[in-house]
């Protein structure tokens, strides 16, 4: 499958979304560690940009994994009703190969210029700068937030919370299930080589079915407004 990404100066002119993050404790990683969580962190986007498809092409649009400030990363997503489930995503991602592999995520939605290249590096305008100011304005316990607040910001941080307390195995299959395709429990069962009631015991703890429900209304409030 082609990556489509832009190789020249290229501003949006529709509404997409930035996460930008950053490894919570990540002083006390080793340099091993740190480049694993790096290397799930960027797996995972790479993951996420086949939930895309660039208009009017059969090919998927490259989220641009960025590594900046030493601990500190970032994607962008030409879809930006996936906003939610990618930061899920994301968090998984990582957890899931490492127990205690942790990252701080902000949300923002809006306009701004890729920039040149394959990553973000020269990317600028409103949706960066404001999910780069809601990263640096976290503040504990919150590790996930939206820019814009109100009921999507609450709605991320109910998200934050529940997700917060996922153990290793509860990640490995909440991230089994958040592609947007809708696998079965089966299907995730047979990928992670465990029984399907191992997969529902993960999920139910992991208050998997209450993010399922809210994910979906926001992307289906988005697909009506579009």
């Amino acid at each position: 499958m082609h990556m489509f990404s832009a190789g020249s100066n290229h501003t949006i002119s529709s509404q997409i979304a930035v996460l930008s993050g950053d490894l919570i404790d990540s002083k006390r990683l080793s340099h091993a560690e740190l480049e694993e969580a790096f290397a799930a962190l960027e797996n995972a986007a790479l993951e996420i940009s086949f939930w895309q498809k660039h208009e009017g092409h059969d090919r998927t649009v490259a989220t641009r994994f960025t590594r900046n400030r030493g601990d500190g990363w970032q994607i962008y997503l030409a879809k930006p009703t996936f906003a939610l489930r990618a930061a899920l995503y994301m968090r998984a991602a990582l957890l899931a190969e490492g127990s205690t592999l942790r990252t701080r995520i902000a949300i923002a939605e809006g306009k701004g210029d890729l920039g040149r290249g394959s990553d973000l590096n020269s990317a600028g305008g409103p949706v960066f700068v404001a999910s780069g100011g809601a990263l640096d304005n976290m503040k504990p316990p919150v590790t996930m937030a939206h820019a814009t607040g109100g009921a999507l910001g609450a709605c991320v941080r109910l998200a934050d919370h529940i997700s917060d307390d996922w153990t290793q195995a509860q990640a490995r299959a909440v991230r089994g299930m958040l592609w947007p395709r809708k696998p079965t429990r089966s299907e995730v069962a047979e990928s992670l080589a465990i029984s399907r009631q191992a997969v529902e015991q993960s999920l139910n703890a992991a208050g998997f079915g209450a993010l399922a429900d809210a994910m979906a209304q926001i992307e289906i409030a988005a697909h009506d407004a579009s």
